[in-house]
């Protein structure tokens, strides 16, 4: 939905990779609006890379006191913000130097158009939900915005275990692991697993084994507010459970992991004119062919 927002007047910016172009883009990005007036915060990861010490903040003080936090770089730029700062509120707008790129949406060569846009309120709004894991119900903050997947750790290697909805039992099989899936992970692993891409407005949880040993498993779409149970029954195999493929924790013999909806939701910033399905097309040569004639 486009609609007018209240000016942004303070903007933080975060990267979690480096290179000449990262560090070129995110100082066009401080002189645009530092010419406009808006102060500029950079995150702890600029700590070594030249900043000035009197510019770089820690998370908290930029999430108390940003109204937008930019992340330049790919979509796993964008997920690390995401867990550290738009779980907690900020909203994140992404500027894509990656290649696919669903997530980060600003192109470098329309840069300084689309950010006085955005920070004069003209933008697009978009909230997305977390998924949070438990391991045999203890309480910890394991988040991820895409996926959440148990695997072996071992190429090839299949891992027993039986999948619970709402406590009903589904079924009991052996894969090379599996992944659940938000609507916005749904166009990153899962889709690499042979799930279905599902619009980001859905409330839905997508569950994907990968590489099942029954031919006839396929993905199953589940309303968002189910809780979903794995118990792991492999006795031999050094399971492990990734989150956005960066937390990665072991997972023993009889262990239950527990997938819900997180409480939290992500604000994603985009500028005017962003199209989910212009993203499918641009992003994942849609209608190529067509084009070609």
């Amino acid at each position: 939905m486009v609609k007018k927002f209240k000016k942004i007047n303070k903007v933080a910016l975060f990267s979690s990779k480096f290179n000449k172009n990262t560090l070129k883009i995110t100082s066009q990005i401080e002189e645009v609006l530092k010419n406009i007036g808006i102060k500029v915060f950079f995150s702890r990861s600029f700590s070594s890379k030249g900043i000035a010490k009197g510019k770089i903040f820690s998370d908290m003080h930029i999430i108390k006191n940003s109204d937008l936090l930019i992340a330049v770089g790919g979509d796993g730029t964008l997920l690390s913000s995401a867990r550290i700062f738009g779980s907690e509120g900020l909203p994140i707008l992404g500027v894509n130097l990656g290649t696919v790129g669903f997530l980060t949406d600003i192109n470098p060569k329309n840069l300084t158009s689309s950010l006085l846009e955005i920070v004069n309120g003209s933008f697009i709004k978009d909230e997305r939900f977390f998924l949070k894991a438990k391991i045999n119900a203890k309480v910890e903050k394991n988040i991820a915005l895409n996926e959440i997947v148990i695997h072996s750790g071992v190429v090839a290697q299949l891992i027993e275990y039986e999948l619970f909805i709402d406590n009903e039992f589904v079924y009991r099989q052996k894969a090379d692991g599996l992944i659940v899936s938000s609507p916005t992970g749904s166009t990153a692993y899962s889709m690499s697993a042979g799930g279905p891409i599902i619009h980001p407005s859905l409330n839905s949880i997508n569950i994907v084994p990968m590489s099942p040993q029954s031919l006839n498993t396929r993905s199953l779409v589940v309303d968002a507010k189910k809780k979903i149970k794995i118990v792991l029954l492999s006795k031999k195999i050094n399971a492990k459970l990734s989150l956005d493929s960066h937390n990665i924790l072991p997972l023993k013999y009889k262990d239950e992991i527990l997938v819900s909806q997180g409480n939290s939701k992500l604000k994603l910033v985009h500028p005017i004119g962003h199209n989910f399905y212009d993203a499918c097309r641009n992003k994942l040569n849609w209608s190529s062919d067509l084009q070609d004639e």
